[in-house]
């Protein structure tokens, strides 16, 4: 019979536990990202690590911190993470991660947890490689500046609102977003498009990168700007950035309903891999 469990992991657990996010490594780039600049220490990481072992190897992982991830995780070890997660009681914003085992963590928890503000039950994850042979990438998308946050931080809460559907600036006056938003800047993983008056455009963020594959989040365009052909263009030159200084794959994941956003990323280049669902409370 096989021997099963589940503990919280620690530091001595880092190798192990980036053996398993290597297994997926677009679909698992949020947290590996984070893995491997803050380790498994909870205070660093802004989470726990929780790890699942068959037989003494670690095969699942599930990250619980402001977003509750499962990586990897096999139907086994998604009961016992959940098991976790409603004995710890719920502590995240959202349940994000792979459909198949995001979707039985949330069937799992939501007569605990429930009901949640929205479910997305499939949000396309799309990968690319390489560059379009037919958009030639906006010239005018560039690096924002570390002395530019006043001029980016409105773009980021619009898109933030527009897409999660609450404010950023909520609860604690969003001084972690605006943290949040100042490490992308000063990373240099935050970019945008101004107009002639210096009011943002277009604007997107590589939001996680690791060797293998980043990210890119927030794409936004504002409001009277769309509809006007600037978005492929803008993301092609967000792309060029991504491959040339970050990874060699480029992903990113979009509501199943956003069709305009997923016929930009189409032309770009981005293929369908897979789907992630997220659960937002």
């Amino acid at each position: 019979m096989t021997q099963t469990t589940s503990r919280v992991l620690g530091p001595s657990d880092l190798d192990a536990a980036l053996a398993v996010l290597d297994r997926e490594p677009v679909a698992n780039a949020f947290v590996a990202s984070r893995v491997q600049v803050a380790g498994l220490d909870p205070w660093r990481l802004g989470g726990e690590m929780w790890g699942w072992y068959e037989d003494g190897i670690l095969t699942s992982l599930c990250y619980a911190g402001a977003n509750l991830v499962p990586i990897c995780a096999t139907p086994r070890a998604v009961r016992a993470f959940a098991e976790r997660a409603r004995r710890a009681g719920r502590r995240c914003s959202s349940i994000v991660g792979p459909s198949e085992p995001t979707t039985q963590l949330w069937r799992l928890l939501e007569p605990h947890w429930g009901p949640a503000r929205e479910v997305r039950a499939r949000q396309p994850l799309m990968v690319t490689d390489r560059m379009p042979d037919d958009i030639a990438p906006d010239p005018y998308v560039r690096r924002v500046r570390k002395d530019e946050m006043e001029t980016i931080m409105p773009a980021c809460v619009a898109m933030f609102t527009e897409e999660v559907g609450v404010s950023p600036l909520a609860g604690d006056g969003g001084l972690l977003y605006q943290a949040r938003v100042a490490e992308l800047v000063g990373s240099g993983r935050s970019f945008a498009r101004l107009d002639e008056h210096g009011k943002v455009m277009f604007k997107a963020e590589i939001g996680a990168a690791t060797s293998r594959a980043c990210q890119i989040q927030g794409v936004w365009v504002a409001p009277e700007y769309r509809g006007r052909g600037l978005a492929a263009p803008a993301m092609a030159a967000v792309l060029r950035y991504a491959l040339a200084d970050v990874a060699p794959v480029a992903s990113l994941y979009v509501n199943d309903y956003n069709t305009p956003a997923r016929r930009t990323y189409r032309r770009v280049g981005f293929e369908e891999v897979g789907a992630f669902t997220s659960v937002l409370f």
